[in-house]
């Protein structure tokens, strides 16, 4: 495999930036350093002026994902594709077992699907069922196919929502087994509710999406989740937070010292409620997904959620269904499938809105774009990281290359684009994923097939210190004497 050496950039890590040359082979980062040679037949990458960083991590994907009747736009290879275009090298997508669907078999389904992948991958695995088969099944993948985290819905009723027992039931589990409970949440019984009486007020169109999904609901679920894993002394990770209500469960659970994470959306933090009253149907149902666009006065509490510490991970939730399959809720918007995309747009959206505001330092934009999810999900140093023996999946960065982004110029197969018309300043120039360039001043050179499946180690060190404060604070009967009664 060819040597390619960075030169002249400085490298952003999550802890400091620094001048330094990146030399990489076969794979790896082989050295960081000042003047560093190139070897005979290595590839010069000039970085002067620009910024060498970790290739970011998309903690929150769903490729080819079957959902409410149909299937997204993106499969492995388009949706991987897309994220290299726009930095990001890796990804951990979602099995979603039916209800009663052996979790083995669903993996294996995703397996089969995702090896078409043009940038390394991972998965969570969703628990939405329970009985001795799902607790045995959790141990086998975190024992045997590298799975360190499981994915719960507190919504979609009828359908994949877990109910309390069986979040209480898989959450000791994955304490057991030193993985990371997440959750979806919403009450699934009040947006079943509130969906029906939205509809009896005649308010069919997408404009009842956020009315039928209000903060209130997801900020119940927050805590209710929360108090669970808090008495079961488990970490917990809370994706999509897009409200104050449950960014505010987050942030008290926090202040109280329990380990609990939340992960943001870029689109929850530029896009607003507004787009669901657009005139035009196909462009308000194209930003249905749950939780919904927020009004407007929720973007600057969750930058703040990143910039306080109590929002750890930006993702994208990329679900792309094109017009024609949004229009199966024509009549019903209960019956849009939910999703958008952004897997590509990511970065360079929180790079604008986020670094070039001054909300977030280079530093800090690594730590939320990559070294966070990698620490979290036990994959760093080897993700997440510009240092020797490091995978060599970086991303070099224009800080003044400017993009204008379109749904025109996207590499998703989706047909909408949620930052339409964004100009944003900052973009890749080249992205590197295994030490091969894969995207170069605007040129794609993903192939198919050429991502790898990476396993996660259980027990990071969140579960350890969970283990041994447990152990530390673990009750005791009291000794009694029987015959005097005291």
């Amino acid at each position: 495999m060819t040597s390619i050496l960075i030169r002249g950039g400085t490298v952003v890590n999550a802890d400091r930036a620094f001048r330094a040359d990146v030399l990489t082979h076969d794979g790896r980062i082989a050295a960081v350093g000042e003047a560093l040679e190139a070897p005979a037949g290595a590839l010069v990458v000039d970085a002067g002026g620009q910024y060498v960083m970790p290739g970011g991590i998309d903690p929150h994907t769903h490729m080819q994902l079957p959902f409410m009747g149909t299937v997204t736009m993106d499969d492995f290879f388009s949706g991987t594709a897309a994220g290299l275009a726009g930095g990001t090298t890796s990804i951990i997508d979602f099995v979603i077992p039916s209800p009663q669907q052996s979790l083995m078999d669903a993996y294996q389904t995703w397996r089969g699907w995702a090896e078409k992948s043009a940038s390394d991958y991972g998965f969570h695995v969703a628990v939405t069922w329970w009985d001795e088969s799902v607790r045995r099944d959790m141990g086998t993948l975190v024992q045997h196919e590298g799975v360190n985290s499981f994915k719960h819905f507190m919504a979609y009723k009828n359908a994949i929502m877990c109910d309390d027992e069986t979040l209480i039931h898989s959450f000791r589990r994955c304490l057991e087994l030193g993985a990371m409970p997440t959750v979806h949440a919403e009450n699934g019984e009040l947006v079943f509710m509130l969906q029906k009486e939205v509809a009896a007020m005649g308010i069919t169109g997408p404009e009842g999406h956020p009315l039928s999904r209000p903060p209130m609901v997801e900020g119940e679920a927050a805590n209710r989740a929360i108090a669970i894993a808090d008495v079961l002394n488990v970490p917990i990770y809370v994706v999509h937070v897009s409200c104050v209500e449950a960014l505010e469960a987050i942030s008290r659970a926090r202040a109280r010292g329990q380990r609990v994470y939340g992960e943001v959306l870029a689109g929850h933090l530029v896009v607003d409620d507004s787009v669901y009253r657009h005139p035009d149907f196909a462009t308000a149902a194209a930003h249905v997904m749950s939780p919904p666009f927020r009004p407007k006065a929720n973007q600057e509490f969750l930058w703040r959620g990143l910039q306080a510490g109590n929002l750890h991970t930006t993702a994208t939730d990329h679900c792309t269904f094109c017009a024609a399959q949004k229009a199966a809720g024509k009549d019903d918007f209960a019956k849009i499938p939910n999703g958008c995309g952004g897997v590509e747009e990511r970065l360079a959206v929180i790079w604008d809105a986020g670094v070039n505001t001054g909300r977030l330092t280079p530093s800090e934009f690594v730590a939320v774009t990559s070294a966070n999810t990698a620490k979290l999900f036990n994959l760093y140093p080897q993700k997440g990281s510009v240092s020797a023996g490091a995978d060599a999946d970086l991303v070099v960065w224009d800080p003044e290359g400017t993009k204008t982004l379109s749904a025109k110029t996207q590499h998703s197969k989706g047909d909408f684009n949620i930052f339409e018309g964004r100009t944003v300043r900052g973009i890749p120039s080249h992205t590197l994923s295994q030490g091969e360039l894969v995207f170069v001043q605007g040129d794609l050179r993903a192939v198919q097939g050429k991502g790898r499946y990476i396993k996660r180690p259980a027990f990071g060190a969140n579960f350890a210190a969970a283990r041994l404060r447990a152990e530390t604070l673990a009750p005791s009967p009291v000794v009694r004497d029987q015959e005097s009664g005291k």
